[in-house]
């Protein structure tokens, strides 16, 4: 069976931390911002964490180990 290859997709939108946590960048701060107020659109620049029980599935899809 060939190798899997590396989601170029995942590859731009995940990095992997020191400790083995996967970062992400919120959604939402594209488009419709009038309504959304300065605190909430600041919040969303912050990064986030995948959640554990994703952590697996975008770790195979980032490097194949």
């Amino acid at each position: 069976m060939p190798k899997m290859k590396t989601k170029s997709a995942a590859k731009k939108r995940f990095k992997v931390t020191a400790t083995g946590k996967v970062k992400r960048a919120c959604s939402g701060k594209n488009h419709i911002l009038t309504k959304k107020d300065r605190k909430r659109k600041n919040n969303l620049c912050a990064g986030a964490y995948v959640d554990a029980t994703q952590e697996k599935t975008v770790k195979t899809l980032i490097y194949n180990k």
